[in-house]
């Protein structure tokens, strides 16, 4: 259902009808971290350079994203309420929303063709389409039921499938973490690769405490890598098409103050969402891709 915000969760807001219009909306191009430039970059990306999209407070736990090409919005959830998001990057920015559940512990989104994927924390992938602008089919499909925490989900479109990977599962150890394909059109889940956390920590210089937990995923439109974001960790991994480490890089916790979703443009465009985490307003950062810039 295609709904009204309503007036009072937001603030600075010129109001009318949807689409959302706030007036209130910021874009900096410069990090606001005095220290980024301390902190390494992956290749194409100045991470000391953002534009930095501030969102309202309806979205202060925004976790999942997905990009929409056909009209460049973004689609986002959030974790508490069963509440669908559409972001335009406008000035002034532009929100949709449309409900469809009652809400539950969501963690990340993902969109094929046109139907939607949500990954609840217990390994729960729920599947749903829009019937009508105020109808919707939501069918629900849990991996285990081991007490095991997820908050990625991601399609892979070279083997038509989606990627549920783990955060912390009862079977993976320090040195590895698991993942899993979920086949949407035979909705079954299957084993996939493992991470090599290992590698992980020694390129990041960690202690043998260190355990990787991933909180977002998306493969690269370009190259064909998989980038992994683990906010608990504050670093971005980048795998290579076989699923082994190419690369881990420290992320600025001044900038990255929670980031809990990860999706690029079909240019390689990098677009991260902050939770709130109470350090001010939840954000979407938004990178330019440079293909002149690629070289490690």
């Amino acid at each position: 259902m295609n709904t009204r915000l309503h007036l009072h969760w937001f603030k600075n807001i010129a109001y009318c009808s949807l689409p959302i219009v706030f007036s209130g909306f910021i874009v900096l191009a410069e990090s606001c971290s005095q220290n980024s430039n301390s902190y390494p970059n992956p290749p194409g990306y100045n991470f000391s350079k953002p534009y930095v999209y501030k969102l309202p407070t309806a979205l202060d736990e925004i976790s999942g994203l997905a990009f929409y090409p056909k009209d460049s919005g973004i689609f986002a959830i959030q974790d508490e309420k069963g509440w669908l998001f559409k972001i335009h990057l406008k000035n002034p920015l532009q929100i949709e929303r449309w409900k469809f559940s009652n809400g539950a512990d969501y963690e990340d989104l993902s969109l094929v063709d046109s139907t939607f994927f949500v990954l609840r924390s217990k390994g729960i992938v729920e599947k749903f389409q829009f019937d009508t602008p105020d109808s919707v089919s939501i069918q629900p499909f849990r991996l285990s039921e081991e007490k095991n925490e997820f908050e990625t989900l991601y399609y892979d479109s070279s083997i038509h499938k989606l990627v549920v990977i783990c955060k912390n599962c009862e079977q993976d150890t320090r040195k590895e973490v698991s993942s899993f394909t979920f086949d949407p059109s035979a909705n079954t889940f299957s084993p996939f690769f493992k991470i090599e956390a290992e590698t992980i920590k020694e390129q990041l210089g960690e202690d043998e405490k260190f355990r990787f937990k991933p909180s977002a995923a998306a493969v690269h439109p370009l190259t064909g890598e998989l980038y992994v974001i683990a906010s608990v960790n504050h670093a971005l991994v980048i795998l290579n098409k076989d699923h082994s480490v190419k690369n881990a890089y420290k992320i600025d916790p001044g900038l990255f103050k929670q980031p809990e979703g990860l999706t690029f443009t079909p240019k390689g465009d990098l677009i991260i969402s902050n939770e709130v985490a109470e350090r001010g307003a939840a954000e979407i950062l938004f990178f330019k891709y440079n293909k002149l810039n690629t070289r490690q």
